[in-house]
């Protein structure tokens, strides 16, 4: 099952990718389950951008899953949404988020860490 939502997930990202929109919000509160549990649909792109030039700069979307680059408020890619497609399939296979923290400084720095 997880590897099907997987799928679903990146063929989503890849659609929009191929029209260099980065979605920039990708978490699972913004995943939604169709009424049979056999389908996922990424929704809420109201932070997506698209890119014009070859990169992005502003920091937005939600912490736990955010990039090193936007952390640390650099141009970022279409990368930044596979970092958070990761952060979901870890949550998804774990059932918790990859990065805990009880504030912004401590999240910041488990997310740098390499």
């Amino acid at each position: 099952m997880i590897i099907r939502f997987f799928y679903q997930l990146t063929s989503a990202l890849f659609d929009l990718h191929k029209k260099n929109i980065i979605h920039r919000d990708l978490k699972t509160a913004n995943v939604f389950m169709t009424s049979d549990y056999q389908n996922l649909k990424l929704g809420d792109l109201n932070v997506s951008k698209i890119i014009k030039d070859k990169f992005a700069y502003t920091q937005t979307g939600t912490p736990y899953y955010a990039s090193p680059e936007v952390w640390r408020d650099e141009p970022y890619d279409l990368k930044t949404d596979i970092w958070s497609l990761g952060c979901v399939l870890y949550e998804l296979c774990m059932l918790k988020p990859p990065f805990k923290a009880t504030n912004m400084d401590e999240l910041f720095t488990k997310v740098q860490k390499r």
